[in-house]
């Protein structure tokens, strides 16, 4: 039995074969899927603690700020954004497509307005834009967000109800997410 498990250490750790790179990248992908993954949720408490953007639509062109804000800032003073307020505000600057966004689950009440959440649109993938109104109708706190770099709210992102809630951002990773944009995109 031991030499069995040794030939197979080897194997995985050792040998420099196609077969075995092959199997390193299978035993990669099935740790991060079946034991990275599901303990960062049960940590940050979503079901969702990664997330890879994958628009453009909270990009700021990587301009400065006081330059985005010359373009964009009809629509937050309308809804009661002031320049010095949303310089405050995490994620001020938007982020790009291909970056990765660290997500923790975060109850209703806690979410404010120009945070960042994830929720399930109407899209096959999670939608992440910045709470721009909140309501609460019923007990029921229902979310309005806009994508820093779209002109308007957009019909799916009026009220966002509780159950579709799936985390606040609060770590971006550039970059990093173009890994998954490039393999998704190879599937689809």
């Amino acid at each position: 039995m031991t030499s069995a498990l040794r030939k197979i250490w080897y194997f995985i750790w050792k040998d420099d074969s196609i077969w075995s790179w092959i199997v390193n990248i299978i035993l990669a992908f099935l740790i991060v899927y079946f034991i990275i993954y599901p303990g960062l949720g049960l940590l940050f408490d979503t079901k969702l603690p990664v997330v890879a953007v994958v628009s453009g639509s909270m990009e700021h062109s990587r301009i400065p700020f006081d330059d985005w804000w010359d373009k964009n800032s009809d629509f937050y003073i309308k809804n009661n954004f002031t320049k010095q307020q949303f310089e405050n505000l995490k994620f001020k600057n938007g982020f790009n497509k291909g970056d990765i966004m660290l997500l923790f689950g975060t109850a209703p009440e806690k979410i404010k307005i120009g945070d960042v959440i994830v929720f399930n649109g109407n899209y096959r993938d999670p939608v992440i834009h910045r709470v721009v109104k909140i309501n609460k109708v019923n007990n029921e706190y229902l979310f309005t967000t806009k994508g820093d770099n779209v002109d308007r709210i957009q019909s799916f992102e009026e009220k966002i109800q509780e159950k579709d809630l799936l985390g606040r951002a609060v770590l971006r990773i550039p970059y990093l997410g173009w890994v998954k944009i490039v393999f998704t995109s190879l599937w689809r």
